[in-house]
């Protein structure tokens, strides 16, 4: 699998994995391509994978009073997962959704937790995971909270500037906290540059 290579030099970004760990770890991932639309994760799922992206794109979201708030949007090289869920094995608060066409590798819960059990470096890999996780969450809370809705969208459109073309309105609104006529606005004026 191509996308093996990709994830562990991923994994070799937080800890150098000898080579029979890895063929011990890898042997027991598996593969699945995922089209625009489908879930990875439903709302009120509890969640069993971690997903390496190798290609495509999520969007994560949740849904208060019949509305969806978008919470990210993750893309190839990133890994996914209702983290939360996934974790406490209670119920997904958040949906993650394909909004392109996804090949991603899946990493079961069991076999993360045997390996965090087996391996040193597991231990260390899922300590790290977490920290990333919460270091993503706390960048995340003080964009929000410290730079404007323009910032935000120029942030986004580093990340991956075609797909966010391509994203809808709405989708992008509730990610960068702006209503909708707000970034048509804001889209403009990144159109002029």
């Amino acid at each position: 699998m191509e996308g093996l290579n990709k994830m562990r030099d991923l994994i070799s970004s937080f800890v150098n994995l000898a080579d029979e760990e890895w063929q011990q770890f890898s042997k027991s991932l598996s593969q699945k391509t995922f089209p625009k639309g489908s879930f990875l994760c439903r709302e009120g799922q509890v969640e069993n994978y971690i997903f390496f992206l190798v290609k495509g794109a999520t969007r994560n979201y949740f849904l208060k009073d019949g509305k969806e708030f978008t919470v990210d949007f993750l893309f190839a090289g990133d890994m996914v997962t209702a983290y939360y869920s996934f974790i406490t094995r209670e119920p997904s608060m958040i949906a993650i959704q394909a909004i392109e066409d996804i090949e991603a590798i899946l990493i079961p819960y069991q076999l993360l937790q045997d390996f965090y059990r087996n391996s040193h470096s597991g231990e260390r890999i899922g300590r790290l995971i977490a920290e990333r996780q919460y270091k993503n969450r706390l960048e995340r809370e003080m964009e929000l909270l410290s730079s404007t809705a323009e910032e935000r969208y120029g942030q986004l459109m580093k990340r991956n500037p075609e797909l966010i073309r391509k994203t809808a309105v709405k989708h992008l609104s509730t990610y960068l906290g702006v209503q909708p006529e707000s970034l048509s606005r804001i889209r403009k004026l990144y159109s002029r540059n």
